[in-house]
Formats: C-alpha cells, sequence, structure tokens
C-alpha cells in the first residue's frame, strides 16, 4: 500500500481498525496514531508502538498531514472538535472515515472543506482478530472509487457490507453492540453448565465453542437458523425442553427490544 493514513483516537475500535489495515497490507510506516497528551496517553503510545510498530502522536493535524485517509475513531461528542482540529489541514481529496455512533456525514461534512468526501462506518469490536464485519455508508462527496479505497483499507478486519446511512442507526444496534449480547449469551450457557454440575473451566470451554460452531455452521450452510434449529431439535426431546423454556422467558423478545433500545441510543447520540 502507499497511502498515508492518520487514525484519531486509538480506544478499543481505533486499535482494531489499526491492527486490520496492518493486516490487510498497510505499512506500519504509512500509519499514524493518535493518543490523548497525558501520562495515560504516552503508555498508550508506546504499547500501540511496540504491538503495531506505528507512528504515534498526540496531535490530530500533524497526523493527517500527507494523509489519504483519516480514520476519526474518537467518542461521539468529541468528533465535533477533532473535526475542527483537522479541517484546514487535510491534504485535498483526502477520504475521512468516521466510527463513531451516530455522527451523521452530513453533521461530519458541515466541518469540513465543501466536497471532502466522507464515509461512515459502524465496525465491531470481532474486528481485533479479523473476525469482524463493518458497514459502509457514503456521505454526499463520496463515489464508489472512495468506497473501494475504505472497503480495502478495513478488508484486515473482516467482512465489510455498503448500507444505505439510514440504516447504520439499526446496524449500530445489531451488529456494533451484537458482541455483547453473546457474550451475555456464552456467560449465562457457562453459568448454566456450573448449576447443572459441572467445572467452572469446562462449562466456560463448552459455552465458548458451542456458540462458535453454532455460528460457523450458520455462515458456512447458508441455512436459515431456523432450519437449523429445527436439526437440533427432536420431537419431546431434550433441546425441546429447554426451547420451550427459552420462549416461555420471551427470549427472543427480549434481544428485540434489545436492539430497539441501541437503535434509539444511537439516534439520540448523533442528534
Amino acid at each position: 500500500m502507499t497511502e498515508r493514513v492518520a487514525i484519531l483516537g486509538t480506544g478499543n475500535m481505533g486499535e482494531a481498525v489499526l491492527a486490520g489495515a496492518i493486516g490487510a497490507g498497510w505499512s506500519p510506516g504509512e500509519v499514524t496514531a493518535t493518543v490523548r497528551a497525558s501520562e495515560h496517553g504516552a503508555a498508550r503510545g508506546a504499547a500501540l508502538r511496540e504491538r503495531h510498530g506505528v507512528a504515534t502522536t498526540t496531535d490530530n493535524a500533524a497526523a493527517v498531514t500527507d494523509a489519504a485517509l483519516v480514520v476519526v475513531a474518537v467518542k461521539p461528542k468529541d468528533v465535533p472538535a477533532v473535526l475542527d482540529e483537522i479541517a484546514r489541514v487535510l491534504s485535498p481529496g483526502a477520504v475521512v472515515v468516521s466510527v463513531a455512533a451516530g455522527v451523521t456525514t452530513a453533521a461530519m461534512e458541515a466541518r469540513l472543506r465543501p466536497g471532502t468526501p466522507v464515509v461512515r462506518t459502524m465496525p465491531n469490536t470481532p474486528a481485533q482478530i479479523g473476525a469482524g464485519i463493518t458497514a459502509i455508508a457514503p456521505g454526499a462527496a463520496a463515489d464508489d472509487t472512495h468506497l473501494a479505497l475504505v472497503e480495502r483499507f478495513l478488508a484486515g478486519t473482516g467482512d465489510v457490507v455498503r448500507v444505505a446511512e439510514k440504516d447504520l442507526d439499526a446496524v449500530t444496534a445489531l451488529s456494533g453492540g451484537g458482541p455483547a449480547y453473546v457474550f451475555t449469551v456464552i456467560d449465562a450457557l457457562a453459568e448454566a453448565g456450573v448449576h447443572a454440575g459441572l467445572k467452572r473451566d469446562v462449562a466456560s470451554r463448552l459455552a465458548k465453542q458451542t456458540v462458535l460452531g453454532a455460528a460457523r455452521l450458520a455462515v458456512e450452510t447458508g441455512d436459515h437458523p431456523a432450519i437449523l434449529r429445527e436439526r437440533v431439535t427432536s420431537p419431546g426431546g431434550t433441546t425441546a425442553a429447554g426451547l420451550r423454556v427459552l420462549e416461555d422467558r420471551a427470549v427472543r423478545a427480549a434481544f428485540l427490544a434489545a436492539v430497539d433500545a441501541a437503535r434509539d441510543r444511537s439516534v439520540q447520540l448523533g442528534g
């Protein structure tokens, strides 16, 4: 790769994107990451340099100089201030990529030079190991060439899907927050195994691999989850008894409500 990349903000998601970019073929020497100007930030910068070999700085404006791709990975409330810092020093044609939940492309474009291509994205934390999925949506000035660059940049983080920007709040609720829901399921399954008499390490191993294997089976077969569920469920059997309890406890309705609540919160953050 020859394009320089600046990643502004290196929390969990910022570092996940950084690691994915290097996995996709970007040279660490072409990536600059920003950290906070504090003792904590200095330690964070040292850790990033050691793990990934990238340059770090506390200066957002310096980081974006000559960068072809600028990833804004700060908290949503901090996005306006960061854009104000970099607007006048962005290279002409640089693509600005947002991973901030709820911040619209229009809101970002209003703080940048007219015509700046902006692409809004929503990755998730499995991007850290190349197993994530990221939805991307273009702003007014972003075309297929810009989207292709962003897809190439994110290739090392896992799957990438293009969506309309109006759908990103729902994406945030489903796949952005989805890992936390799945971790809750894993924790609950493991705890249930302990209550059923298993040793905790065995219960944890069984729960993790069961979720991983079930997800892989769904992806690799392409079969509808309902069909896969039926193949596990013998009439009057043990799985049927367990599923009846889940239905009685309205687990499906709880997931619907959780995604609705997360989507509504994403809309609020963007307001």
